[in-house]
């Protein structure tokens, strides 16, 4: 384009490497599919240009090995009769990779392009060559604004910058396009300043220079594990991290692979980066889960209330009822958690009122005296209607004895009722009225099955473990009473038992309070489960406990199975009820140019 030309020939060249003197090689694929590590490319289109002209193309069909789906060969043309004949990718491969030799690879969305030459690449064994990579797409919503295009799309592009060249879906066509959408961009570059390829690469990144200026806040961390806390002007934490490399870690907020808006506001307030070292990845974890519970930096949205919990309560009274609490508390009632959430809470307590007729009411109630006649739950069987004193104390300790047994040792207790009603339910065809049963009994089962490994691991006094820290070594730690209170390595060929005698000698007091009625625990729930995923992790050893740690032989754990089978069911049967969000590509905002100009 006459544009793009002109403004190549006005680049000053002692800016960097001048972009009249690049070589950029335009790319764009056609494939099977979506996805490069289960599609294939049909195929490769490439505009080699520098300066504004066109040094040479290279376009090819590739037999990609598979069936092209009816969709897409509607959409590009490219038929399974067009592709048979064609060479297949392993010598197209080095043809485009020694075409595409020395320069800039450019595509317009370029991760789709690139991952699918990666796995190509991958496939034939061969070695990445990892060229400068330009995206056009990226490129245009750092130049162009709202008010001038819609989208970027690239037929939308072309047709804005006036290429007399049309995307048609076609590998070789669509390069040419993008070879005239870059030329129009770099135009408009031009006049923001951007006149070499360093300059070029570092405006398309989202880090600010701002940002770039505290590169220096990384130079004094080590090399080593460890925690590290972003700190504003007054001292106040802003960010807590954890890393197995800390200088490296910290230094990858200041360049572009940071693409986090979040964390480039955090970087501009802060002014000083300290850090703690550990011994291991796991202390560093543990003590990242302390500092943000105990400080709450405003940028950290994890663990932030790890000390916050939520508990089943089994009141003590001659008639005990379920209650939702936030603390368990050494009053002689029974206690059943931690659990995650007060709707998790809710859950449990409507699936126990399902399983067990335990009354629902508030009342105060006493033997030998009736407070008021049964409510509707007694008529329908879902309650033993002790208001009415027709039902002694010892009877209705029966049923809450039930429920303690299920939280401690036999969740079978509590499931086989909800299982012969969810097998009745689902003979009468009442299959939504069966879900919500199920879901009940998966809730009941995941919370016990919580419970008791939580409380078998805070139960006891001393725990001392070690695993291969993968160098020849032995990651070493002291657990009491479901807190760490010490890490330490074995480095290759140091005998670890005295390290480990040390450690035991050397590490924290905890005092505990034993409770039958609580799992009374050292630390936050998040950090003992972080301690139990650690010791459940393949290749950790047990070196030394003060009692056995066990877990009962009736127990949730040994339903995992069918919580699997249940939540695989309830999620093809709602494929959108899944609650979690779903994972977010960050993308830099498209802003005006005179915004630009003033940053």
């Amino acid at each position: 384009m006459t544009t793009g030309q002109l403004s190549l020939d006005s680049i000053d060249d002692c800016l960097g490497q001048p972009l009249r003197d690049t070589t950029f090689v335009v790319v764009d694929l056609e494939t099977t599919g979506g996805a490069s590590g289960t599609d294939a490319i049909t195929e490769i289109g490439a505009v080699k240009v520098r300066g504004g002209e066109v040094l040479g193309e290279f376009a090819t069909l590739v037999d990609p090995g598979m069936p092209i789906s009816p969709f897409v060969s509607v959409l590009t043309g490219i038929t399974d009769g067009m592709v048979s004949d064609a060479p297949s990718i392993g010598s197209v491969l080095p043809a485009f990779l020694e075409f595409a030799t020395g320069a800039v690879l450019v595509a317009h969305n370029a991760p789709f392009d690139i991952g699918f030459l990666k796995a190509a690449c991958t496939s034939q064994e061969r070695s990445w060559p990892a060229p400068p990579v330009l995206d056009t797409a990226l490129l245009a919503r750092r130049v162009l604004t709202r008010d001038e295009v819609p989208n970027c799309k690239l037929s939308t592009l072309a047709r804005f910058f006036s290429s007399p060249v049309t995307p048609n879906h076609r590998a070789l066509t669509d390069a040419q396009a993008t070879v005239d959408v870059l030329h129009a961009l770099i135009a408009r570059l031009g006049n923001l300043g951007v006149h070499s390829l360093p300059e070029l690469r570092a405006f398309t990144s989202q880090v600010s220079e701002a940002q770039r200026r505290k590169r220096h806040l990384a130079d004094g961390l080590p090399h080593a594990p460890g925690v590290y806390l972003f700190n504003d002007a007054g001292g106040q934490t802003l960010y807590v991290g954890t890393s197995k490399d800390l200088r490296s870690r910290v230094r990858q907020y200041f360049v572009a692979s940071e693409t986090r808006s979040r964390m480039g506001e955090m970087v501009g307030l802060a002014e000083s980066v300290s850090s703690i070292v550990c011994a291991h990845a796991l202390e560093a974890q543990v003590r990242e889960l302390r500092l943000i519970t105990s400080l709450k930096p405003r940028y950290n949205r994890r663990s932030k209330n790890g000390d916050r919990t939520i508990w089943l309560k089994l009141t003590k009274e001659p008639y005990p009822r379920l209650s939702i609490v936030h603390q368990a508390r050494t009053d002689g009632a029974q206690y059943f958690g931690p659990l995650r959430s007060t709707r998790q809470a809710e859950q449990l307590r409507d699936a126990i009122h399902d399983a067990v007729p335990i009354r629902q009411c508030t009342d105060r109630l006493a033997p030998g005296r009736q407070v008021r006649s049964a409510c509707a739950l007694a008529g329908i069987g879902k309650c033993a209607a002790p208001c009415e004193d027709g039902l002694s104390p010892a009877a209705y300790a029966r049923l809450v004895d039930t429920v303690v047994q299920a939280w401690q040792a036999d969740v079978a207790m509590l499931i086989e009722p909800l299982r012969d009603r969810l097998a009745a339910l689902a003979v009468a065809q009442r299959y939504e009225e069966a879900a919500v049963v199920r879901d009940r009994i998966a809730t009941l089962v995941r919370s016990c099955a919580r419970m008791q490994a939580l409380v078998s691991l805070t139960r006891i006094a001393e725990l001392v473990a070690a695993r291969p820290d993968g160098l020849g070594g032995w990651e070493l730690v002291v657990i009491r009473h479901g807190r760490l209170v010490g890490a330490d390595v074995a480095a290759c060929g140091v005998p670890p038992m005295p390290l480990v005698a040390a450690l035991q000698e050397s590490a924290e007091v905890v005092a505990h309070t034993s409770d039958s009625a609580t799992m009374a625990t050292a630390a936050t729930v998040e950090e003992t489960e972080l301690l139990l995923r650690w010791l459940n992790e393949p290749g950790t050893r047990l070196v030394s406990a003060s009692h056995p740690w066990t877990s009962p032989a009736a127990g949730a754990a040994r339903l995992r199975s069918w919580l699997a089978s249940a939540d695989t069911a309830r999620r093809s049967a709602h494929p959108f009820a899944d609650r979690r969000r779903l994972p977010v590509t960050h993308q830099p905002v498209r802003s005006a140019a005179g915004s630009r100009i003033s940053a």
